[in-house]
This record gives structure tokens, sequence and C-alpha cells, in this order.
């Protein structure tokens, strides 16, 4: 047998059979001549050659490409209707060594995902977007697309596209080069040998800055759709070359492609710098609780009417976990009343990251009435602390899995001098259970939100002994400590 070399082949970052369908498990679920087929395999060669396999995921919103999932051999998630971007920023903060891919057509990005893609261009979110503009909705029906050119007929333009009733094409990629974030952006086209090869330099060198580190990178094809164009495929690619080319210009729109400047080389300034501290608060902001134990967190619930200070409590305490050095989440809940609406929210605090704001099972329920110790006291975990602003439960009320500390703060708010300072004094009663928040924190915290003209002295004053007095109230309660 005479040698030979292989010069074509499937890559071996597609899986070797597709399962979707078993007797089709050699072929995709694309149209005889359909540019995603080629864009896939332009995407997988670059993968493969630059040895990111490992390392890729690759996320898939609905339309033609819903089931890449069957073809690409790497990580893979699904994103509902034009939300890959926002799926893929997750994707990326959580796992900033994968490489993350969103993969769309223009129907999903330019239409209902035109929110998600600006923003996540604007943010210079550090991933890759592989845009398939085909001027059609391709898998719901040949409907008109944002990218639909003057004078196509679709579905739902039979008489042709008309700029005074639907609008201009958009050109995601000349508005996204507007904005200062993104690194590299360039449109291509699937239409001949020669622009496929462009077109194979533009996928690998967005995937390559990406995993060199450098921010935002898009790259717009143009791709032939002949089942809905009603066209044979080398038709198709002809129309692209004399209809979408005039309209959707090929070329560089964007790159920045010198080194970036991480965000860990910017000489950083301290806390107390950043926040434009007082000396007394650039003390607490810089003091780190000497007591804290590593995988210390703390997920509270603070509920109650609008006007008593649920939310301003919550975002003290979330304040304070930021200058203590913690990881934060804030998560506000109101109706549409400014008073004596419902009104909650959410707080955690940890010393690793929190993977989401919202809590089901609380260690804390800070509940400024009673409405709010019915509704919520029953999700407090077992072992947990519920603080119940009044000087005695409601009758017949009981919650057998977490300690309840009744803490009258109305009242004791009043003999300081002013109701506001109820929420503060709830806010002494919880620090003297948590060893996650220090009292000179809270005062430094207080002052910044008080002010410290004349009004604000005395309020200041105020908070101190509502501080206090919460304090001492849960000493004499003679409770254990919360971690």
């Amino acid at each position: 047998m005479s040698d030979y070399q292989v010069t074509h082949s499937k890559s071996r970052v597609f899986y070797d059979v597709f399962e979707r369908k078993p007797e089709l498990k050699h072929q995709t679920h694309y149209c005889p001549g359909c540019g995603h087929g080629v864009a896939h395999k332009l995407v997988a060669e670059a993968i493969e050659e630059l040895g990111l396999q490992e390392r890729t995921i690759f996320v898939s919103p609905v339309g033609c490409s819903v089931f890449a999932y069957y073809y690409f051999d790497v990580g893979n998630v699904q994103a509902a209707h034009g939300r890959c971007p926002a799926v893929a920023t997750g994707v990326k903060r959580a796992c900033p060594e994968s490489i993350v891919v969103a993969y769309q057509g223009d129907g999903d990005l330019a239409a209902i995902g035109t929110a998600e893609i600006l923003h996540a261009a604007n943010r210079g979110e550090k991933i890759t977007v592989f845009f398939i503009n085909n001027a059609i909705y391709g898998m719901t029906g040949g409907q008109m697309a944002p990218t639909t050119l003057v004078g196509q007929k679709s579905t739902t333009s039979p008489w042709g596209r008309r700029p005074g009733n639907e609008g201009y094409p958009l050109h995601v990629a000349e508005l996204l080069a507007t904005l200062e974030a993104p690194v590299y952006i360039e449109r291509v086209a699937l239409c001949d040998n020669k622009n496929t090869m462009k077109a194979r330099k533009a996928v690998r060198k967005a995937l390559e800055l990406q995993k060199n580190g450098a921010g935002f990178t898009f790259v717009e094809i143009l791709s032939p759709c002949p089942t809905i164009w009603k066209m044979d495929p080398l038709d198709a690619r002809r129309w692209i070359e004399e209809k979408m080319l005039p309209v959707f210009p090929l070329g560089v729109l964007r790159d920045r492609t010198t080194p970036q400047v991480e965000d860990s080389a910017i000489p950083q300034r301290t806390m107390a710098e950043a926040l434009e501290l007082e000396p007394l608060e650039a003390e607490a902001a810089e003091l780190k609780h000497a007591q804290k134990a590593a995988g210390h967190s703390l997920a509270l619930n603070m509920a109650g009417f609008g006007g008593q200070g649920v939310l301003l409590l919550g975002q003290i305490v979330a304040e304070m976990g930021m200058r203590e050095g913690l990881e934060v989440s804030w998560l506000p809940s109101y109706g549409p009343e400014m008073r004596s609406g419902s009104a909650h929210c959410h707080v955690c605090l940890a010393e690793e990251r929190i993977g989401s704001p919202l809590i089901t099972h609380p260690d804390v329920l800070i509940a400024m009435n009673e409405i709010s110790l019915r509704k919520f006291a029953p999700q407090v975990k077992r072992g947990g602390l519920i603080l119940y602003n009044r000087s005695a439960l409601p009758e017949g009320f009981s919650v057998p899995q977490a300690r309840v500390v009744c803490v009258p703060a109305s009242d004791l708010a009043d003999q300081i001098g002013t109701a506001k300072v109820a929420n503060v004094v709830l806010l002494g009663a919880l620090m003297a259970e948590s060893e996650l928040l220090t009292q000179e924190c809270a005062i430094a915290v207080l002052e910044s939100t008080v002010g410290t003209k004349a009004k604000g002295a005395a309020l200041i004053e105020m908070n101190r002994r509502a501080l206090e007095a919460g304090r001492e109230f849960m000493k004499k309660a003679a409770t254990p400590v919360l971690h």
C-alpha cells in the first residue's frame, strides 16, 4: 500500500456519532447548502488547532443551532431565546479559565437578544460571539428578521421589507463597533471558497484572542439559507455576494489586539481612598475581623412595612460586609407603595463566592411586624434565629425549628428619641449574635449614611445609642453566637 496523507477529515471536536436521531447518526439536521454546517466546521477546527477542546463551553440558544450540543464534544449550555450573551457572561465569570463561545442567528441575536448582545459588548465580557446572519428567521418559518434586506420577501413581509413600515436592516457589527470595550469585530461571508478561508481566519483569531485573555470578540458570518430563501445552494451563495454584500460590507470593524491591561495590573487604591472616607471610617473599612474563621457565612431575611427602614437596614448590613472584606449580595423586594406596603430583602455575607442572592432558608429573620413574622418564620432554617420587633409573640404563634427573640425595637427607639432608629436597634441585636459584623464598622457605615452636619450629628448619636440598646438587650437574653 502506498503512503498517503489525510488532508481533509472531520474535526475531533465533533462527536464520532450524532445521537439526535439513530437513523441519521452520521449527519446533522441542517438543510443541504445551509451555512451552519460550514460555520460549525470552522469553529470546530479552530478549537482543535488552538488546543481548546477541554476548556471550551459552547452556548447555543433557540434557532437552527439549537442542537449544537449533539455535535460539539465540548462543554455545552442551552440558553433561552436571545439570552445567549447573558448566559455566556455568567459562564465566563463563573469559569474564567474557560473559552466561552456564544453562537447565535440573526433572529435570535438582533431581535429578542438585542439588549443582551449590546450590554455584553459594552461591558467587554471576555467571550467570543459568532453571529450567523442569513437575513431571515430560518427555523420558525421564514419571518422577517432585523437583518432582512429592503425589498426582501418573507412570510411576514410578503410585499418585501419596506423601510417606512418595517424600518431598515440592522447593522449589528457596525452598532457594536461604536462601543469602547470590544476588542475585535469582523464581518465575513460564506459565499465562495476565498471568503470561506477569510471566515476561517476570523473565527480562529477571535478564539485565539480570548485564549490570550482579550475582551469581547465578535464575528458576523453572512450565511446562506437555501430552504427558506427558496433557492438551490449555488444560487443562495450567489445571492449573498450579489444582494447581501452591498448592504453588509465585509471587513474588520474593530481590531484592538494590543495586550489588554488586566484589572490586577492597575494600581489599586486602598479601600479608604476608593470610598473617600474620613479617618475614622477608613480605620473601620480597613479592619478585618480578627475572629473570622474560614467558611463563615450569614444569610438574612429582613422584612416589614415600607417606611420601617427594612431595605436601608439591608443596605447597611451589606456595606458592613463589604468593608469587612466579605462577599456580599443584597436582593430587595417591595410593592408599589412607598409607605405601608410590604418590603423585604435578602442579604448574604460569606467568605466564599455567593452562588445566588436568593435565600430559601435564611439563618436569621428580622421581622419588623406580625405579617412578616407569620409569612417568613417557617422558612428560617432549623436552629436559626428570629428577631421580632415586639415585646411578645402573637397569641398562639410558635416556630419549633428556630429560636425567637422578641426585641421591642420600636419601644426602645421611642425611648432614645426617634422611631427612625428601630431598625438600628435590631442591627445591634444582630451584631450581638454574629462574629462577622463589628461595632466599629457599623458606626462607620452609619456615619457615612447619616452624614456629619448638625442634624446628622444628632442622628448619629441616636444611632450609636440604638446599636448599644440592641446589643444590651441581647446580652440580657443570654443567647449563643451565630456564625
